[in-house]
């Protein structure tokens, strides 16, 4: 038997082999635990999509079924009226619609709540198919951003809802690529895409816009709160990835298109870029200021004012009977 193996010995020969077998069944296994990560995020997310489209229908059935009573007891009472010519009891009846009235729009407003809630979350399932998913890291793509933003436009514009939109952009992506591969540079994409998805709430959608890129929407969430989320995802890339960031926020105003939220979000992003990299800055809609430059009084007052606001929601929600979920990407031209 040969001692040596291609002019190494047999039993290092074979101990390199082990090793480099120790390493990869490692990585595999590394590989296999934020998969199976990811899944459990993803089934829970679904798990709350379900469960708010099953409070949904509930909340639309209890109310129908009370509104199908009072219809039938109206009717009831035409009928007893129909061959009676008694002045009274005809101004009685009149009374009563005017009092079927109001529970009437509510319920109208109800429904028109219900289907503006059932499209966002039929948005949210759609993020859970293929054509809607991005490849490499599993996150929502460009399509489903588009939809999800349009449907919390169109939320703004009718019932004041509000919400942050954050540009993170992974610092020097070519340089990374250049120096150690593509592979490397995908390893580093989901990495960093893994430690957004779990920065985030349930409610908040998360996307690889393209390239580098990644987009995150936080609803209900003013541009303070989402200043405090972008400082903590920076400081946590830094330290646990050994890579930096660099983000750009914008929070939604009452003449904002999608096209224009994305376009002061995307010039925060420069901004911070132009900054040296490694920061976050924010459009407020006239200026452009670092995230660290928050007055915390000021950022108080918001949190103080955004709970307000939920609690408000909340109930209004209840006074119709439907419990709603409170909840730009640089471009591929943006420097690496």
């Amino acid at each position: 038997m040969e001692n040596w193996m291609l002019g190494i010995p047999v039993p290092v020969a074979l101990a390199l082999v082990a090793l480099i077998g120790y390493f990869l069944g490692k990585r595999n296994a590394s590989a296999a635990v934020a998969e199976q990560s990811r899944a459990r995020r993803e089934v829970k997310r679904a798990q709350a999509v379900i469960r708010q489209l099953e409070d949904i229908s509930r909340d639309v059935r209890r109310n129908l079924a009370t509104h199908q009573n009072s219809i039938l007891h109206f009717k009831e009472r035409i009928n007893e009226l129909s061959d009676t010519q008694d002045t009274q009891a005809w101004q009685n009846l009149c009374e009563e619609a005017e009092q079927m009235l109001s529970p009437t729009m509510r319920l109208s407003s109800q429904i028109a709540n219900a289907y503006d809630e059932i499209r966002q979350q039929a948005n949210l399932l759609m993020t859970f198919t293929e054509s809607r998913t991005d490849a490499l890291t599993g996150l929502s793509n460009r399509r489903a951003l588009d939809d999800s933003l349009e449907n919390m436009i169109g939320m703004k514009s009718r019932y004041d809802f509000t919400f942050t939109l954050c540009i993170f952009d992974v610092d020097h992506f070519k340089r990374v690529n250049d120096q150690h591969g593509h592979l490397h540079g995908d390893r580093v994409l989901v990495e960093v895409s893994n430690l957004i998805d779990n920065c985030v709430r349930e409610t908040d959608i998360v996307t690889r816009y393209g390239g580098e890129e990644f987009v995150v929407l936080m609803p209900s969430t003013d541009v303070y709160g989402a200043c405090i989320f972008a400082e903590r995802l920076r400081t946590s890339a830094e330290a646990q990835l050994g890579v930096t960031i660099s983000g750009g926020l914008a929070q939604v105003r009452g003449e904002d298109e999608s096209r224009t939220l994305l376009a002061r979000a995307d010039a925060a992003l420069y901004r911070a870029k132009a900054n040296g990299r490694n920061c976050n800055f924010y459009h407020d809609g006239t200026r452009i200021l670092s995230c660290l430059e928050i007055d915390p009084d000021a950022e108080a007052d918001s949190i103080d004012e955004a709970e307000t606001l939920l609690l408000e929601v909340r109930d209004l929600e209840h006074l119709h009977g439907v419990n709603e979920t409170i909840t730009a990407p640089g471009n591929s031209h943006s420097p690496a």
